[in-house]
Parts: C-alpha cells; sequence; structure tokens
C-alpha cells in the first residue's frame, strides 16, 4: 500500500465519478475503493487533490492546451485525468512537483489503457513544471466556471462580481459553527481558536477534524456556513411559537430553531437525511419533531407561527464548499427545480397561520431561484406581502440588501475574512392576525 499513491487514485477515480455520472465528489470518493482503506489525512489529500481540479477546471485546461498537441483521444482512459489531477497539486497545491509526476507516471502504468500514454504524461508535466504558472495565472478565473454558469451570472451580477466571487471560492473554505447558546460565543470561541463574526458565527481558519474540537461531544456547536445560519437568525423566532422547518435536512436550521425555544416540526423528503437531522438533534440534545414527507403537499390540517423554507436549488452559491456543484448541475437541473420550489413555496403559504411570518431562502446564485422565485410567490399568493429585512440585522452584510428589502449574497462578501456562501433570503407576512 502507498497512501500517496492511493490518494491520487482515489482523486482521479472520483473525478470520473463526479463528471460522468454527475454525483457529487464526497459521495464520489467514497465509492473508491482506496478511499476506505485510507487514513484521516490521506482522505484529507485525495479531497484536495479532487476539489482543486474541479475548481481550477479552466486555468488547468488552458496549461494542457499550450502543451498538447492534440487532445487525448477517448481510448486514452484515465490519462486525462491523470494529467488534470497532476497539473492542480504542481500548480495549486504545496506538493513537490516531482512527486506529482513521477505518481501521475506510476498511475498510467497500472491500466492498459493509460499506459500507452505514460511518456506522454511524463513529458507533458514536465513541460507544466518549467512554464505552467505563467499560463495558469494569465487565465481569467472566470474561465475556471462551466460556460453557462459564468454567462448566467454575468448577466445577473456583472463581469467584476464574478471575478471576485471566483476568487474567493477558488480557495479552501473556512470552518464555521453555530453555537447552541449564544452567550457562550466567547468561551468556545477562545477553546476552538476562533473568532467571533459580526452575526455570531464562530469560524476557525481550517476545518480539519471537527469531532475533535472543543465542544462536540458536549454538542455546544455545528458545523454550518455563516451564510447557512442567516435564515433562522431572520426568522427570529420566540420560545413555545410553533415553527415549521421545510426541507430541514441535515439539520442546522432546525438545531438553530430548536435552541431559540421554538416547538419545531423538521420536514423532508428522504428518510436517510432525515436520520442525519435526528442524529445531529440527538448529539446537541435538542428537540425536534421529525417528519418524512413531500413537503409539496404535506400538512392538511397543520398551521405554524412561523416557516423557514430552505428549498432544493443547484446549489451555486456552495462552490467554496462543494466545488463539484458547478459540473453535476447544469441549466436543465434548474429549470426542474424551479416547479418544486414553487410547490413548496405554495405550500408553505397554506401552512402559515394568519399573520404569521415566513424566510424562504435557496443557496443558489441564479435569479431564477431567488429573485424570480420570490415574485412568482408573491404574484400566485396575494395574502404574502414582504416583511423588509433592515441593515441591523445583519451588521456588516448591509450591502446585500436589496432594494426590495429581500438579501442576496455573494461569496465575495466578507472576502478578507474567506468569504461567504451565496444565497437569497426573503423574509414575507401573512396577511391577517394571529
Amino acid at each position: 500500500m502507498n497512501p500517496g499513491l492511493d490518494a491520487r487514485r482515489a482523486a482521479v477515480r472520483a473525478l470520473k465519478f463526479v463528471l460522468e455520472s454527475r454525483t457529487a465528489l464526497d459521495a464520489a470518493l467514497s465509492q473508491t475503493p482506496e478511499f476506505a482503506r485510507m487514513e484521516a489525512r490521506d482522505k484529507a489529500f485525495a479531497r484536495m487533490i479532487s476539489a482543486t481540479t474541479l475548481r481550477r477546471r479552466g486555468q488547468i485546461h488552458a496549461v494542457l492546451s499550450a502543451f498538447l498537441e492534440h487532445d487525448l483521444p477517448d481510448h486514452a482512459g484515465e490519462a486525462r485525468l491523470l494529467l488534470e489531477t497532476a497539473v492542480a497539486q504542481i500548480l495549486f497545491l504545496d506538493t513537490k512537483p516531482h512527486a506529482a509526476v513521477s505518481e501521475a507516471v506510476t498511475l498510467a502504468k497500472t491500466s492498459a489503457e493509460s499506459k500507452r500514454f505514460s511518456g506522454l504524461i511524463n513529458a507533458v508535466l514536465r513541460k507544466v513544471v518549467a512554464g505552467g504558472k505563467d499560463i495558469a495565472d494569465a487565465t481569467p478565473l472566470s474561465d475556471n466556471l462551466p460556460n453557462w454558469l459564468r454567462e448566467s451570472w454575468q448577466a445577473a451580477y456583472g463581469m467584476r462580481t464574478v471575478e471576485a466571487i471566483c476568487a474567493v471560492v477558488m480557495g479552501d473554505p473556512p470552518l464555521d459553527l453555530s453555537l447552541k447558546s449564544a452567550d457562550e460565543a466567547g468561551k468556545w470561541a477562545e477553546a476552538i481558536g476562533a473568532e467571533v463574526l459580526p452575526t455570531g458565527t464562530l469560524r476557525k481558519p481550517d476545518i480539519g477534524d471537527i469531532t475533535a474540537l472543543p465542544g462536540f461531544d458536549e454538542g455546544a456547536w455545528w458545523a454550518q456556513d455563516a451564510g447557512a445560519a442567516l435564515p433562522a437568525r431572520l426568522l427570529d423566532v420566540q420560545p413555545g411559537e410553533t415553527v415549521l422547518d421545510l426541507c430541514a435536512a441535515p439539520g442546522g436550521k432546525t438545531m438553530q430553531l430548536a435552541a431559540a425555544g421554538a416547538s419545531v416540526t423538521a420536514l423532508d423528503a428522504s428518510p436517510k437525511r432525515m436520520r442525519r437531522v435526528a442524529d445531529n438533534l440527538g448529539r446537541t440534545g435538542l428537540a425536534a419533531e421529525c417528519v418524512t414527507a413531500d413537503g409539496q403537499s404535506w400538512g392538511q390540517d397543520a398551521s405554524f407561527d412561523a416557516i423557514l423554507l430552505d428549498a432544493p436549488c443547484s446549489a451555486t452559491g456552495t462552490l467554496r464548499r462543494r466545488p463539484d456543484a458547478a459540473w453535476i448541475k447544469n441549466e436543465d437541473d434548474i429549470a426542474s427545480l424551479v416547479p418544486i420550489q414553487d410547490g413548496l413555496l405554495d405550500n408553505a403559504a397554506r401552512l402559515l397561520k394568519p399573520g404569521g411570518r415566513m424566510v424562504i431562502c435557496t443557496c443558489s446564485l441564479q435569479p431564477e431561484e431567488g429573485e424570480g422565485w420570490l415574485e412568482r410567490g408573491l404574484a400566485r399568493n396575494p395574502d404574502l406581502e414582504t416583511d423588509r429585512i433592515l441593515p441591523d440585522e445583519l451588521p456588516e452584510l448591509e450591502r446585500a440588501i436589496l432594494d426590495s428589502g429581500s438579501v442576496r449574497l455573494t461569496p465575495d462578501m466578507w472576502s478578507t475574512r474567506g468569504g461567504i456562501d451565496g444565497f437569497f433570503i426573503a423574509r414575507l407576512r401573512k396577511s391577517g392576525k394571529v
């Protein structure tokens, strides 16, 4: 067993799953036979290689195009991915170039399909070592996005913002933690080596093994991006209120609502994902009623003081943490998700008590899954109106508030702190009195 070789092989095989089968990266890694037997450090290396290759695909392709007279044929097997992952190591990771080159060649020789290209791989990668960095640096960061995604972001936000977003999502994200008790922020920040962000999230520069951090066994906190923590914060539930967390898995928002003292019903359509919600509640000692059902039709006799709807979406706002999202989704996927988002909002409007409030959100940068979703929902549900989010509710993120009173987070916000996941968030109220 060669840990470095196994990690590189797992990265290549996982990338093949991601790109050919549109499988999420973590699921793809878990399907590789090498990954299960690796030590934690080697697993982290395999994920770093594959994630970096996905983040930097445009730059990697530009570099390889400069040194390949012809693209590799379809029968080259994994040779192309061996080249791509080796370039990622040479140019963007702290990997010794000779190790990246020699192990890529070794891996090529283990397959009948790629063996015949081992000499080419060696020659190209040596050229990358000598002159690849200048080519990569001259390539716009936005070239790392699929064409459809880059063009949609450019139309929505302008090229300057797109480049700023890409500058953030190219790097490894920090570890963000939500606390069960906000009063203990200082205590746990000191114990973990984190800073307290203006919105109350704890942020640690590196992720590492979160199960080894102080407070994990006590259930004092849970991992949750600072952007993902904002919808529950903006719902501002009060002790004793009945609250529905619609599309609750993996449970971060459910735990926020339960920690605020609300009587929470957590609902998700996936039994597997709902088990994860229950596990997270168990670790933190928080309580919620867990329901597995279709959120578009559930709850004929139910009604709630407040509802949080984090609808399934393309997840294009989460590329800092999920670089695979850019490559396993496309425009057709978004078109298929829009009716689901609309159906969930309509059912949430029906389940909300008169005078009640609702926060809707998606971790997407696509306007049709955000601003367009809100506009469609208000047109279909005239008893709903926007409850404007105010600047003092988003300290140091005030520029995310739109003229409509809703919120558009983009990853370049808080760029000096490590960025934030992209989100659309709106708060609504239902006409009438409770």
